[in-house]
Order: structure tokens, then C-alpha cells, then sequence
């Protein structure tokens, strides 16, 4: 009698990797830049981070107890959505204003549509761009390095906002940044230096390109996320931005100020890397990247707003579906020329 084998439905392969896993190397690679953003920003960085970790873990436990779901927050990926979320505000933001981003991340764009690898929008950039409906604060940022008794005014109260700017008594503010400036075909009156280890106004997470690298070659290293993404997100803004610099600037220092100004470096390493809202295939990556980099260059060159790397990774978003559709893998033994 011969011997029977039961085969099971596919896949096949598999590995040590879990989400929670997956989600602990994101969070530790984010570290890094935890630590720039108190060091720039003072301590009230860490708090916004904490609450807007707190209130996503919050909101996701809720909606899984009121929908009588399985609580998903052991996989961890409510903590990176607070902490995607909070390095893209500005240090001043009220933490009612997180609390309702975190909201928006976790039930309207995630929850709602299945939880996580169901929902077809980066939760934290859909958060922020909805928290662009009170523009002013969003685009308020401090001078960093500010002196300890600033910092603790931060911590255990609210910034003063007087007729949509900060109080005077809380300390001065620069509402003008690099990309402002290269928008108006100025040289920005900041060093290159300065940008690339985070020395300047700036959301808490955005400054630092030092700090974000480091936390690239350690996702790299542990196989989270794969180059292809980052790299040609990064070098198509390079190509465009030289080859079309603002009238009067030297086409390289265009092009290092465009690389290093604004939320580029944090959008290509930890948001358009994210799994859920990327493409599958390799081409497709390549496709996404290129379009990320395409649109964040037209939209900061024609747009109302001189950053634009958060709408540019949404729309790319949604055209991941149509990537993944077109651009999978043929099946073996069909297509071809016997079809």
C-alpha cells in the first residue's frame, strides 16, 4: 500500500519574520531620530510623540472592544502610526490636535476599512494632511536649541496662540523655511550643514536627514524594507531638481537644499517604504518611487504649499492597487506564445 502525504494549501516558505518583529525594527530605528527631535526641539517632542503613541493604542484597543474584534495592538504598528504621526507636526502642536490626528490615523483610515494591510492610505500622512485643516499651527515651527526654561513651558502647558502666532512670552518663531525660500528663488539664509544634521525650523521628525539615514541603514540591514523605494524616491527629486534649478541658484546647491529641506528624507525612508500602501513587485517600487519623487518636485514648484511630500506618497498610494494589478508576476505556464 502506498504511502499517502497531505499537501497544504500555499505558501510554503516561511520565516522567522512577524509583524510585531517587523514593527519592533521600525520603532528602534526611529529612535534616532526621537532623540534629534528632544535634543533640537526640547523634551515636549517626547511628550507629543507619547501622546500621540498613547491616544493611537487607545483609539485602535477601543474600536476592536466596540466591534468585538480580535485587539490588534500587540503587533505594534499603532505605536509606529503615533510615532509617524508625531514627527510630522511641529513642537508647538496642542496635544488635542494629536489626539484628533491619532483618531483620524487609526479609526477613519485604518479601522474602517479592515485594519492593518487592508487600508490603501498611509494612516499618519492621511492624518496630517487632515490636520492641515488648521494651517497655522502646522506651519509654525521654532527655532531648535532653545533655551531649558522654554522647553519646560512646552512640557506642562499648551503653547500661547495670539491671533494664529505664538505668544511672545513663549519664544520667537520662524515661519520661514529653506524650501519657502528656494520657492521664491532665494538661497535660504541656512547652512547645508545645518540641514543635513537638523539644526533648523522644522516639524520634530523632518529635520535631521543625519539621524534618518541612520535609521535607512539599520532597516536595510535587518531586510525590513529594501533600497529600492528610498533610493529612487531620492534620486529622481536629485535628477529633476538639478537639471531644473530655481533662476540664479547653482544647479548642485539646488539640488542638496530640495534633498535635504522639508520631509523628503523622513517621507522616502519610513513612509513611502510603508508595506500596506506600496507596491508588491520590484518594478512596481520602482514606478511608485519615481512617481513619489515626480510629484513632490512639480508640487513643490507649482503648488501652494512649498512641502508636498505627504500628498505626493497619498496619491502614490492610491495608484499602488492599479501597480500591483498591471505589473504582477505572470503565472507559470500561462501567457506566452501557446496561451
Amino acid at each position: 500500500m502506498s504511502e499517502k502525504y497531505l499537501v497544504n494549501p500555499s505558501p510554503h516558505y516561511r520565516c522567522g519574520d512577524t509583524t510585531p518583529s517587523i514593527m519592533r525594527d521600525v520603532i528602534i530605528s526611529m529612535l534616532p531620530v526621537l532623540g534629534g527631535a528632544v535634543v533640537f526641539f526640547g523634551f515636549r517632542s517626547l511628550m507629543l510623540t507619547l501622546v500621540s503613541v498613547a491616544a493611537c493604542i487607545a483609539f485602535e484597543s477601543l474600536f476592536n472592544l466596540i466591534t468585538k474584534r480580535k485587539n490588534t495592538v500587540g503587533d505594534l504598528s499603532a505605536v509606529v502610526t503615533g510615532m509617524i504621526l508625531a514627527f510630522n507636526l511641529p513642537v508647538v502642536t496642542p496635544y488635542w490636535m494629536v489626539v484628533i490626528g491619532a483618531f483620524f490615523a487609526i479609526v477613519v483610515v485604518k479601522c474602517l476599512f479592515g485594519g492593518i494591510g487592508k487600508n490603501f492610505l498611509n494612516p499618519a500622512l492621511a492624518a496630517r494632511a487632515f490636520l492641515f485643516s488648521w494651517p497655522t499651527i502646522m506651519t509654525t515651527f521654532t527655532k531648535p536649541m532653545q533655551e531649558i526654561y522654554y522647553q519646560f513651558s512646552f512640557v506642562f502647558g499648551e503653547p500661547m496662540f495670539v491671533d494664529g502666532v505664538v505668544s511672545e512670552s513663549v519664544d520667537a518663531i520662524s515661519g520661514a523655511t529653506a524650501l519657502k525660500s528656494l520657492k521664491e528663488g532665494v538661497l535660504p539664509d541656512i547652512e547645508l550643514w545645518d540641514l543635513f544634521i537638523g539644526n533648523v525650523p522644522g516639524s520634530i521628525g523632518e529635520t535631521s536627514a543625519l539621524l534618518i539615514l541612520v535609521g535607512f541603514v539599520y532597516l536595510l540591514c535587518r531586510k525590513v524594507i529594501r533600497w529600492h523605494i528610498p533610493v529612487c524616491y531620492l534620486g529622481t527629486v536629485a535628477l529633476l531638481t538639478y537639471l531644473f534649478p530655481a533662476a540664479g541658484i547653482d544647479n548642485l546647491t539646488y539640488m542638496g537644499y530640495e534633498l535635504l529641506s522639508g520631509g523628503l528624507m523622513l517621507g522616502a525612508v519610513f513612509m513611502a517604504t510603508d508595506y500596506t500602501t506600496s507596491p508588491l513587485t520590484r518594478r512596481g517600487k520602482v514606478i511608485y518611487a519615481v512617481g513619489c519623487g515626480l510629484l513632490t518636485v512639480v508640487l513643490r514648484t507649482f503648488g501652494d504649499f512649498p512641502e508636498a511630500v505627504s500628498y505626493s506618497i497619498l496619491i502614490m498610494n492610491v495608484m499602488t492597487l492599479v501597480l500591483d494589478r498591471y505589473l504582477k508576476p505572470r503565472r507559470y505556464g500561462i501567457g506566452g506564445e501557446h496561451a
